[in-house]
């Protein structure tokens, strides 16, 4: 496992992040992916430190505080200076206006109940979940830079920013000197690529790392989705609330990416699931990948992703059968690479 910073900061991260949405999954949502229960949380949890993945993510929503509970209690058999922890606020938390935002009072109430929920006094990334257009952004990171100063976060970051979102909280941290997001918790796949027309060479630019979620395509790629083949029993796409939740890419081009990635694994040895995440490996901004598993088994197989690059020619095949037309301005763009150069 080798270890990146995170964006423009001086903290290390493992090139995988374990995702604990699964654990304490107690609504529809949560239980497409999996129910983990807190013994093999713990065990799940253990594999990943023997394997130098130390960071484990989550959020105050996932399964209405039950996955930091029980992420809380599988680390608890861990010394907590030698594991990173990453949650997240924004969504409604609750009856009541005021249980939702970015706002200081919802933060403040919702930061304090991470902190209890996870056992500890401090999380070492702390996301904004989506932006909230109704809160100033002056007070979402004057807030956000006096948990940093208390103490109770190390980094700060977002998820789920626009361009603009992101710039613009940027050039206000920069203009009081307070704490700046150096993380973007992103949807990022090979059949998601839209984060490189903008996000990206934002990143580049200010020196954001992207934290990639559902890095294998919301469950696309697996291996298991096949052209004229029936969704597999246990895929989360069976979920209608999960699929509908997700991006919806068109099954053709989900089956023209999936056939690049058959060539290639008959070239490498290596799964579907392992190239897609080795891909992303090598993209400009990517710190880590948020991975899951649904067992042992498919943890281990996520950990094999890492220790090797696959080489120029697959990168080229798979690029290839993954781009997909721009939105404006970014075709416009491309036509002027002399003095506008694609970050990839």
């Amino acid at each position: 496992m080798e270890y990146r910073l995170l964006g423009r900061s001086g903290l290390k991260v493992p090139e995988l992040c374990f995702g604990a949405g699964t654990f304490g999954a107690n609504n529809e949502f949560f239980k497409a992916w999996s129910e983990t229960s807190q013994e093999e949380a713990d065990r799940i949890v253990g594999i990943c430190m023997d394997a130098g993945l130390n960071f484990f993510d989550t959020a105050d929503v996932y399964s209405n505080g039950s996955s930091e509970e029980a992420l809380g209690k599988a680390l608890s058999h861990h010394k907590r200076e030698g594991v990173l922890i990453s949650t997240k606020t924004t969504f409604r938390f609750g009856e009541g206006p005021n249980n939702t935002g970015s706002s200081r009072y919802h933060m403040i109430q919702q930061l304090h109940g991470s902190l209890k929920r996870l056992g500890t006094d401090y999380v070492d990334v702390y996301h904004m979940h989506a932006f909230d257009a109704m809160t100033p952004v002056d007070e979402t990171l004057n807030t956000l830079d006096k948990f940093v100063r208390e103490g109770k976060v190390r980094y700060i970051a977002c998820s789920n920013f626009s361009g603009w979102h992101l710039m613009k909280s940027l050039s206000v941290s920069e203009r009081y000197g307070w704490a700046r997001y150096v993380g973007h918790q992103v949807y990022y796949s090979l059949v998601g690529r839209d984060y490189e027309w903008e996000l990206m060479p934002l990143a580049l630019d200010q020196g954001v790392g992207a934290l990639v979620w559902s890095p294998l395509g919301w469950g696309r790629l697996t291996g298991k989705i096949r052209r004229g083949q029936p969704l597999p029993k246990d895929s989360r796409l069976q979920s209608k609330v999960a699929h509908d939740a997700g991006p919806l890419p068109e099954m053709e081009y989900v089956y023209r990416v999936v056939d690049a990635l058959d060539e290639v694994a008959k070239d490498t040895g290596k799964t579907i699931p392992q190239i897609a995440l080795n891909w992303l490996l090598g993209r400009p901004t990517v710190s880590t990948l948020v991975i899951g598993a649904r067992n042992e088994e498919q943890l281990k197989a996520n950990l094999a992703a890492v220790g090797w690059k696959l080489d120029a020619e697959h990168v080229k095949k798979l690029d290839a059968a993954s781009e997909l037309a721009r939105a404006y301005p970014y075709w416009h763009q491309t036509q002027f690479t002399e003095r506008n150069p694609l970050p990839v």
